[in-house]
This record gives structure tokens, sequence and C-alpha cells, in this order.
């Protein structure tokens, strides 16, 4: 007993679910990260462009841009040389005066440093600039951030129309092997974002894998990875050294909260990148419309529903569904019968304007659709039972079907119908009752309140004169009893 009750040694964990990015939100950092991605391969194509030109700086000058440029790029200077041959601030040139300098046209307390950045930057992406791609690929994919960023060189494969993957879920020890077909632009129409993605492609991995690849490749090279990180970056550390390794999303100054301010995009709630996931996931159960095991197509069915099936977006659009469910169902029944004059109920042009066939108002005006509370259109298309069988409900549920005509010489039976559900509520309680009949009794007392008192004083008296009984089957009198 002591043992059981003693402390394990392991603290208990805390979890809190979250939530998906709302869509605007979503497509506010799409939009944001293609931007990224165009002036990355702008950044870095000047820059090579301008290395190009430039020699090593003891042959050139160590001042100039272009020679600074073109030692990194030949790995002939460090940071640390750079660091060590610029004289003061003071006497910079202008060209390297702009490098660093502020917006507001002030210079950084360590200038030096952030030249020294800057030029890197203009060579290789740094961390912050990867961002963009995990975005990217989330939203294509629809995988973890932890599985697209992860792929390696050997993990990609491009194929006619499209790439295929193979992403590693570390937590599950699970390895699959995913084709994405590139979106054309007539689908990318389809959804109703042509003019928000005109420009660029909104859901192609094929093509965002290939930009990813090209701007990593002088990172990759320099690194020296036996396994082609994909993500890989420059780093300068405090220290001035020149580092090329794989990326890390949370290092310090590199977050994904730091990307999203850079960028001055605000999002509602926590800046997680795992709401990313989420919202491609609300977005793939909604085209699959609710089916989870096409959601669920890269986890368990139990995953979705524990994890993903709590979002706000599901749960919005499930009560809808409910609510349109039951609106529907409740106009029906609250519909109920078509009443009709003495006039109305013998002219037949009148009875198809109101709906009905040439044929079934002939049928109607000589009685052959007499169910006996009530006419109807036609007892072989009931809502209450399978098409082409006879209704098994009527007479007791005809004044909760709109397939009922109420004519005037049905008075007598309404009346006798009425005498016997008051019959009934007396011997059933109140939630019982209302439950059962509800709406055929407040059917039945909107259709005798719509008569006058002269007519319900004449349909008692001729039931009383000819001994008239109302026409229901035997269960109605027995189905309470048993």
């Amino acid at each position: 007993m002591a043992f059981a009750q003693a402390s394990t040694g392991v603290p208990q964990g805390e979890s809190s679910e979250l939530d998906e990015f709302p869509r605007k939100d979503k497509l506010t950092m799409v939009r944001a990260a293609w931007a990224a991605v165009v002036a990355l391969e702008k950044r870095l194509a000047a820059g090579w462009d301008t290395a190009a030109q430039g020699r090593h700086p003891d042959n050139g000058c160590w001042m100039s841009v272009a020679d600074l440029l073109w030692g990194l790029a030949h790995a002939a200077i460090t940071p640390r040389d750079i660091n060590r041959h610029l004289p003061v601030v003071r006497l910079w040139p202008a060209e390297l005066v702009d490098h660093v300098a502020r917006p507001d046209g002030t210079l950084p307390h360590f200038a030096k440093q952030a030249l020294n950045r800057r030029l890197v930057g203009q060579l290789w992406p740094t961390s912050l600039d990867l961002h963009a791609f995990r975005i990217l690929l989330m939203d294509a994919t629809g995988h973890a951030p932890e599985e697209v960023s992860a792929l390696r060189e050997n993990d990609v494969e491009f194929v006619p129309g499209g790439v295929r993957l193979t992403l590693v879920k570390l937590r599950a020890r699970r390895r699959s092997h995913r084709s994405f077909r590139d979106t054309s632009p007539s689908e990318v129409a389809d959804v109703g974002e042509a003019e928000e993605f005109r420009d660029r492609p909104r859901r192609e991995p094929g093509v965002i894998v290939r930009r990813l690849m090209a701007v990593t490749e002088n990172a990759r090279l320099r690194a020296a990875d036996p396994e082609g990180k994909l993500f890989s970056r420059a780093c300068m550390e405090n220290d001035l050294t020149l580092r090329f390794s794989e990326w890390n999303p949370e290092s310090p100054r590199a977050r994904f909260g730091e990307w999203l301010r850079q960028n001055q995009i605000t999002v509602s709630g926590d800046p997680d990148i795992r709401r990313l996931r989420k919202s491609t996931k609300v977005e793939k159960v909604v085209a699959a419309r609710g089916h989870i095991a096409d959601a669920a197509d890269d986890h368990y069915e139990e995953t979705f529903r524990g994890h993903y099936a709590q979002g706000t977006t599901l749960r919005v659009i499930s009560g809808e569904v409910i609510n349109a469910a039951q609106d529907h169902w409740f106009q029906q029944a609250l519909d109920g019968p078509t009443m009709l004059t003495a006039q109305a109920a013998e002219d037949t042009t009148t009875l198809q304007a109101l709906g009905l066939t040439e044929q079934q108002a002939d049928k109607l005006i000589q009685g052959e659709l007499d169910m006996g509370i009530t006419h109807c259109k036609d007892p072989y298309d009931s809502p209450f039972s399978p098409a082409g069988e006879l209704c098994s409900v009527a007479p007791l549920r005809c004044l909760e079907c709109r397939n009922a005509w109420v004519l005037p010489s049905q008075l007598p039976q309404l009346l006798l119908f009425r005498d016997h559900l008051d019959r009934v509520r007396q011997r059933l309680t109140p939630v019982q009752f209302t439950g059962l009949w509800g709406q055929s009794y407040a059917n039945l007392r909107a259709v005798l309140d719509d008569r006058s008192d002269e007519e319900i004083t004449l349909a008692r008296k001729h039931i009383a004169e000819a001994g008239i009984r109302v026409s229901l089957p035997l269960n109605a009198h027995v189905e309470f009893d048993t």
C-alpha cells in the first residue's frame, strides 16, 4: 500500500489544446510567406551577382562590398577578418554605411557585427528566412512542422506533375511516402483564390521544394551535411564565427513569432506554428464533407477525433449542420396540412394553382384521397414511409404531414379527433403527450381556430344527429394502455 501511494518522481504533465488559425490569418501568413520567398530569391541573386564582380580584398579593398562578398562566397575570408581590417565607422565610405544604416538613418551600436550579418544574408538564407518555406509546405502538404523541416535531399523525388516526399514523424516513429500533385491554375480559380495568388502558386509542393532547394544549395554545399538537410542556413555567432548547419526554428532570435513581427503580421491567439497544421486539417475535413477517414490520412482516426476535431471551425460547421437539419424538420412540422375553403375544394383550377396535378385535383374533389381526418395528395409518397409504399401512419399523423389537405366537410372528424386527443392528454404526463402528440395537437388547434363558431356548432349538431364516430385504427385506442 505504501508503495502504491508513494510519489512516482515524475511530475504530472499539463496540456492545453491549441485552436486553429482563422482563415483570414492563414491567408495573410501564406501571402506574406510568398512575398518573403520572392524577396529572398532576389536578395540572394543580387548578392551573388555583386560577389561575381569582386576579388580578394587584399588585392582590392576591404571597404568594397563586392570584394567582401567575393571573399565570403569563396571562403577566402571570415567575418573575423572583416572585423579586423575595417577601420572605425566614421571612416567608412557611403557604400558600407548604407548597408547597416537603420530606416531613420542612424547606425547600430555594433556596426561591424551588423555589417557582417548583412553580408552573410546577401549570400545565404538565414534562420528567419526559412520560416516562409515551412509555412508554404505545411499549407501545401498538411503535414506537421517537424516533418517538413526535416526533409533531406534523398526524401525528395520529382515526378511528372508533382513531387514524392518521404516524411518522418519522430513522435510516432512513422515514415510515410506521399505524392503531391501540383495544383493547376484552373483548380486554384475553382477555390476562389485566383485573385489572392494570381502571380504565385498557392499549393504546389513541387514548386515550393524546388525553390527551397535552389536558395539553400550554396548553404548545403558549405555545410557538408551527409544527410543533405534541405532546411540549411548560414548563422553567424556573436563571436563572429560563421557556421552552416541544419535550421533551428527555436533559436532565441529566429522563432516563428519573430518572423510574424518582422513581417508586421498580427494573429489572434498564440503565435504557434502548430496551429497552422490544424487549419489545414480543418480545410481537409471540410473538403472531404466530414469524412474522417479522408482527413486522417497521416495518422489514426482516434488521433483526429481527440486532437483535430475540437477546432472552432469544425464546431461551428457542425452546429450549422445540426441547426439546418433541425430547421428542415421543424419547418416540415410547422407547415402541416393545407386548409381549403368550400369554393376552393370544388374548383380544379384553384387546386392546381395550389400545387396539385390535374389528376390529384379530380380525385380530391371526388373523395378518392380521403384518409379519414384529412385528404392526402399522394398516400404512396409519404415522408413517414419508404417511397412507393402506402403511408403507414395515416390518419394519426396526417396533421403533421404537408401532403394533407383539409376540406370543410371533414370538420366533424377533426372535432372528434380533438376530443380523442383531449382524452389521451388526460392519461399521459405533459412530457409524454408533448413528445407523442404535441405537434399534431398544435396543428389541429390551428385548423379549428380558422373555423367560425357557426361552422363548429353545425358540425357538432351533425355529429349528434348522424351518430358519427371518429375513423381511427384500433391501436389508437389501446397503445397507451399497454
